[in-house]
């Protein structure tokens, strides 16, 4: 976690100083993204919730997203960037906030239960501009997966509020 806190306090100084919110859900990565911005001095000023969605019953009910939706996401393929910009758009919508930061993903050691190998992940930025990304490590290291994707989450961010 060490190693996101100087990105998270770039972050953190950015959304302050442009009066922005922001929400994440997180999956694989377990709260981490949510842990590093939290940890900067002042974060109430910008972080509005976030919620660790891990399953899909947790999506329906932390992200109010309906069973109908992500069976229609998922038709083209569950770890998906589509599905995960879903969830990013979700959220922002539920929380109101200027941004939404989204991640989904297999961090091992197995792969996810849809055939995607250990170290895929997905990632989505909705705000003032979306953007979306897959991020494949290589790695069945879970713990290694969960600080890749966070930190690759966090970098995301920051680039579009710079």
């Amino acid at each position: 976690m060490q190693e996101l806190l100087p990105i998270a306090e770039r972050i953190g100084a950015r959304l302050k100083e442009r009066g922005e919110t922001i929400a994440v859900s997180e999956s694989s990565t377990g709260g981490l993204m949510s842990a590093a911005l939290l940890s900067v001095p002042g974060a109430s000023a910008y972080y509005l919730g976030g919620a660790v969605v891990y399953t899909q019953k947790a999506r329906r009910v932390l992200i109010d997203l309906p069973d109908e939706a992500i069976v229609a996401a998922k038709a083209q393929k569950p770890l998906s960037e589509p599905f995960v910009l879903l969830l990013g758009r979700t959220l922002r919508a539920e929380f109101a906030a200027d941004w939404a930061l989204a991640e989904i993903g297999a961090t091992g050691p197995a792969g996810s239960r849809y055939g995607d190998p250990a170290g895929t992940g997905c990632l989505a930025l909705v705000g003032p501009v979306e953007q979306s990304l897959t991020v494949s490590t290589g790695s069945d290291d879970r713990i290694a997966n969960m600080r890749a994707f966070a930190r690759t989450g966090l970098e995301l961010l920051l680039k579009n509020l710079i």
